[in-house]
C-alpha cells in the first residue's frame, strides 16, 4: 500500500506536466493538441504492461514532434492528408520497432555513438527553444528555417508584443523557480495559474492568444491507403523517426536504471516501444518515447514501479476530461515558456565540453549540432550518423605506429616515444599499430614499419606487434607477405609478436608457412627468439 501511494503521487507528478508538453509537442509537429493527449493517454498504458522500466514514461516528445514535422513538411497535402501521413508514420515506426524485437537488434544500441546524441539533443534543443520564441513575442513567422526565423525575429523587432512578452517571461521565470521544489508539478501548476488568470481578465483572448479548446475524442481505427511510392518514400524518412526515438527512449531509460541498480533488456524495450506507438497510431496520436524530461519527473515524484505511469495516464485523461474548459485559455506565451523550459537541461555545455577536453570526438558532435541547425531534424539526423562513422573509418584507417623498448628490469614493452627509460633491444626493432590491422591500413602501415626498419642499421630483425589484430582480411594478409619479402630481399628478417591462433592458420592456408613459424605469443618471447638466433650464429661463427 505504501509503495503504491507514492506511486499515485508520482503519477499525479507526471500528469501535471504531459499536459501542457502534449499540447506543446503537438505544436511542434503541427497537429492538433488532442492528437498528442490521446497518445499522452494510451502510450503509458501500453508500455506499463509490456515495458521494463519502473521510471520511464513513454508519450510524446519534442525530438519526435520536430521529426514527424520535417517529415510531413517534405509532402505538400492538405490537413485531413496530412493527419493520415501522420498516423501511417507512427504505426510504420511501431512496426519497425517490433520487427527490430523479433530479430533481437537490441544489441544495435551499442552503436548510437553518445557524442551524436549529445550534439543532436543540443541542435535539437536549440532549434525547438528558437522555434517557440515567436510565440512568446506574439508574431506569425513566415520563415521555417532556423537560421531565416532568426533573422525574420530581429528584423520583426518592433512588431513584438510587450504583453506576450511579459507573460511568457513570468511563465519562464516561475517555471525556473519551480525546479528546486521537483517533487511538485511545477509545469502543471504554472499552466493552470496562467489559464486562470487568462480567463479572469481576458475571457474573450483578446489581449494575448490562447490554447483553444483540446478536442480529444474517441477515434475508430481506420486503415490509411497509400500508394506505393508515397509508402516507400515515408518508411525511408520514418527510419531516423525510429532512430532517434530509440536513442532518447534508451538514453533515458539506461541513466534511470544505472542510477537505481535496475537491469533493463534492449530487446524488450524495443518491443514496448513498438507496441507503444502501434497503439498511438490507432488512436490517431504522435510518435511516442520515453522522454527525458518526464522520466526525470516521475523518478523525482518517488516512483517505484510501472504504476505510475498508469496513474499518470489516467489523470491526464481526467484533466482534460474536466479541466479542458479552463485549459483552453491557456496563453500561448505561457505554453511555450514550458517547452523552452523543458528543454534547457539540453543546452548545457558541461557534455561537450567534455569531449574537448577529452579531445575525443568532438567534431561528430558538433557536425550532429550543426547538421541540426543548419540543415533541419532529419538532415541534421542523418548527416550526424555519416560523420559518426567517417570518424571511425578514419581512426582506423590512420592508426598511430609506435616503436616499444623493454622498461628496465621486466618483461613489459611499452612506447619509446612516452617512456624515456625503455630501452631498445639491441639487433631488433618493435613496432605496434594500434588498431586492427585491415584493408584501409595495412598496406600503409607495413610501409612506414619497412621504411623505419631499412632506415636504422641496427634493426636486423622487425617485429611486428599483432596485439590489436584479432584476424586478417585478404588484403591485410597479402600485405604483410609482401612485407615479409621486402625485407627478407634487403637482407632483413621478420618475426610476428602477439599473434593469434587464427592469424597462424591463414599465414599456413596462404603458404606463408615458414612466417608462420617466426610468430610469438608474447613480444618478450619474440625479442628472446632473437636473441637466441644471434646466439646461434655467434656459435657457429666461433665454432
Amino acid at each position: 500500500m505504501r509503495i503504491a501511494g507514492r506511486d499515485v503521487v508520482a503519477g499525479l507528478s507526471v500528469a501535471g506536466l504531459l499536459l501542457p508538453e502534449a499540447v506543446a509537442y503537438a505544436g511542434i509537429a503541427g497537429l492538433p493538441a488532442g492528437r498528442a493527449v490521446a497518445a499522452a493517454i494510451v502510450a503509458p498504458l501500453v508500455y506499463a504492461a509490456v515495458g521494463g522500466s519502473r521510471f520511464a514514461v513513454v508519450s510524446p516528445t519534442s525530438s519526435s514532434a520536430a521529426i514527424l514535422a520535417a517529415i510531413l513538411a517534405t509532402f505538400p497535402i492538405d490537413a485531413a492528408a496530412r493527419a493520415d501521413l501522420a498516423t501511417a508514420a507512427i504505426a510504420i515506426a511501431g512496426a519497425v520497432f517490433v520487427v527490430a524485437r523479433i530479430a533481437g537488434l537490441g544489441l544495435l544500441t551499442g552503436f548510437i555513438a553518445r557524442p551524436v546524441a549529445r550534439g543532436f539533443a543540443f541542435g535539437l534543443a536549440v532549434t525547438i527553444i528558437v522555434k517557440q520564441i515567436p510565440a512568446i513575442v506574439g508574431i506569425d513567422p513566415t520563415s521555417s528555417d532556423l537560421p531565416g526565423l532568426v533573422v525574420e525575429l530581429a528584423r520583426r523587432a518592433s512588431e513584438w508584443r510587450a504583453l506576450d512578452v511579459a507573460v511568457g517571461t513570468a511563465a519562464l521565470v516561475a517555471l525556473m523557480a519551480a525546479r528546486r521544489a521537483p517533487s511538485l508539478p511545477g509545469a502543471f501548476l504554472v499552466i493552470l495559474i496562467g489559464a486562470g488568470t487568462a480567463a479572469w481578465l481576458d475571457p474573450t483572448g483578446a489581449a494575448v492568444a490562447t490554447v483553444g479548446a483540446i478536442d480529444v475524442r474517441l477515434v475508430l481505427p481506420h486503415l490509411v491507403a497509400l500508394d506505393w511510392e508515397t509508402a516507400s518514400r515515408l518508411t525511408q524518412l520514418t527510419l531516423p523517426l525510429v532512430l532517434i526515438l530509440f536513442a532518447e527512449s534508451w538514453g533515458t531509460m539506461r541513466s534511470l536504471a544505472l542510477g537505481h541498480g535496475d537491469a533493463i533488456a534492449p530487446d524488450r524495450e524495443l518491443g514496448a516501444l513498438g507496441l507503444a506507438n502501434l497503439a498511438a497510431a490507432l488512436a490517431q496520436g504522435l510518435p511516442v518515447g520515453a522522454g527525458f524530461s518526464a522520466g526525470s519527473a516521475n523518478e523525482a515524484a518517488g516512483a517505484t514501479s510501472r504504476f505510475a505511469g498508469v496513474v499518470a495516464a489516467l489523470g491526464l485523461a481526467a484533466i482534460t476530461a474536466f479541466a479542458g474548459p479552463l485549459i483552453a485559455h491557456l496563453p500561448r506565451p505561457a505554453l511555450a515558456a514550458v517547452v523552452i523550459a523543458a528543454l534547457v537541461h539540453a543546452l548545457d555545455p558541461r557534455p561537450m565540453a567534455r569531449l574537448w577536453r577529452l579531445d575525443r570526438d568532438q567534431w561528430v558532435a558538433i557536425a550532429a549540432a550543426a547538421g541540426v541547425l543548419l540543415f533541419g531534424v532529419v538532415n541534421g539526423m542523418l548527416l550526424a550518423v555519416v560523420a559518426s562513422v567517417a570518424a571511425l573509418l578514419r581512426r582506423l584507417a590512420t592508426p598511430k605506429l609506435a616503436r616499444l623498448g623493454r622498461l628496465p628490469g621486466s618483461h613489459d614493452f611499452v612506447d619509446l616515444a612516452r617512456h624515456g627509460e625503455a630501452v631498445a633491444p639491441a639487433g631488433c626493432g618493435i613496432w605496434r599499430p594500434s588498431e586492427p590491422l585491415f584493408f584501409g591500413n595495412a598496406e600503409r602501415l607495413f610501409g612506414a614499419i619497412a621504411e623505419a626498419a631499412l632506415a636504422d642499421p641496427s634493426a636486423r630483425v622487425a617485429i611486428v606487434s599483432l596485439e590489436e589484430t584479432f584476424d586478417l582480411d585478404s588484403t591485410a594478409l597479402e600485405a604483410l607477405i609482401e612485407f615479409d619479402a621486402r625485407l627478407a630481399a634487403a637482407g632483413r628478417s621478420v618475426r610476428l609478436a602477439r599473434a593469434r591462433d587464427g592469424v597462424r592458420d591463414l599465414l599456413r592456408l596462404a603458404g606463408a608457412t615458414d612466417l608462420a613459424g617466426r610468430a610469438s605469443y608474447s613480444v618478450d618471447d619474440a625479442v628472446a627468439a632473437v636473441a637466441g638466433s644471434d646466439d646461434d650464429r655467434g656459435a657457429t661463427r666461433s665454432i
